[in-house]
């Protein structure tokens, strides 16, 4: 392996690792802010952390050259994409709530396997791994959640599994979508457009949340793992400075994390890793967010890995790959190799 191959393949496990400790920060954000807010704050900061990077490839040359009309082409591109983004996220920070981060992120790359078995219906073919993999990933998940007791299955796991659904989505979305519009901006226009969203469901629904949540789980609140202020709680609190100050700087921490951090400096790492690296290595590399998230719930907020999890966890990252087994064979032993 050269030197650019091996550095891209260290910048993409630094992404991974970052995405994978997002997902603790999206469970602890939530006792402070909630799931609407942060995620409208996080999202909103992601698109602005774009801008410096948007502004130096334009001076480089190297956006995409965009044709007549393309302004109002990329406006309703990111509109779309941030729609499927948001349904997605939201989903995800809901199922967070009921389940460990080490689930929510083994489970959200669950979209791994479904991007190419949805790609079916785009009219893609897809072989026999993505098979087996899918059906790794399906014991994967079962012992993961139900630890071998059906009815003991974990609905945040459940519904962190949808979301998977909505990823492999936008996945797929993307993927037409930047056929025409500059990725960069694409992702900075989908980042804003699902921050807003967001911010608009903070404003009128997370008033009612809370009291959904509790009549679901009464121990989420009595444990004061989720006792979040809505936003317009929030807003007023700040405002008559009824809200004390440690709350406010501690809410800052998760919620700059995932806004600068999971979405503005990782993607950025991911574009520019994965103009080296080989397929392959991003594939498995990648993969590795599950691995990332189950190792800082277990060190940052103590969260079990017991036999049935930790099995769980190694059929679904298996699956993952397998999953991917022509991008890994042949970027190992094929012509995609050049620079491994």
């Amino acid at each position: 392996m050269n030197k650019q191959a091996l550095k891209a393949d260290l910048l993409l496990l630094l992404t991974s690792c970052i995405w994978g400790f997002g997902f603790v920060a999206q469970r602890s954000g939530m006792e402070y802010v909630g799931p609407f807010a942060f995620n409208g704050i996080r999202f909103i900061l992601g698109s602005l952390s774009l801008l410096p990077l948007i502004l130096f490839r334009q001076r480089k040359g190297l956006a995409l050259k965009q044709t007549a009309g393309a302004s109002g082409s990329l406006v309703f591109n990111s509109f779309l994409a941030g729609g499927c983004l948001f349904i997605a996220v939201t989903l995800q920070q809901w199922g967070i709530m009921f389940t460990t981060a080490g689930n929510a992120g083994f489970i959200t790359g669950l979209y791994v396997v479904l991007v190419p078995i949805l790609g079916v219906f785009w009219g893609k073919k897809t072989g026999l791994p993505t098979w087996i993999g899918a059906g790794c990933t399906l014991i994967g998940l079962y012992f993961l959640s139900a630890a071998g007791h059906l009815k003991s299955i974990n609905p945040g796991d459940v519904v962190t599994a949808i979301s998977a659904f909505f990823w492999a989505l936008h996945v797929l979305l993307i993927d037409r979508l930047v056929k025409t519009t500059d990725p960069i901006l694409l992702s900075s226009g989908q980042f804003a457009w699902c921050g807003s969203f967001s911010l608009a469901a903070a404003l009128t629904v997370e008033p009612f949340f809370g009291g959904w949540v509790q009549a679901i789980n009464p121990a989420l609140y009595s444990s004061g793992i989720f006792s979040w202020y809505s936003l317009p709680a929030l807003i007023s609190g700040i405002g008559s400075g009824s809200i004390p100050g440690a709350a406010l700087r501690n809410s800052l921490i998760p919620i700059l994390y995932g806004g600068l951090g999971s979405v503005g400096v990782a993607y950025t790492l991911q574009v520019v890793a994965q103009q080296s690296a080989p397929p392959a290595h991003a594939t498995i590399i990648l993969c590795l967010e599950g691995c990332f998230a189950a190792l800082g719930g277990v060190l940052l907020l103590g969260e079990p890995l017991g036999t049935w999890t930790f099995l769980g966890f190694c059929l679904i990252l298996s699956g993952m790959i397998i999953t991917q087994w022509e991008v890994v064979a042949g970027g190992f032993g094929g012509k995609k190799a050049k620079n491994g």
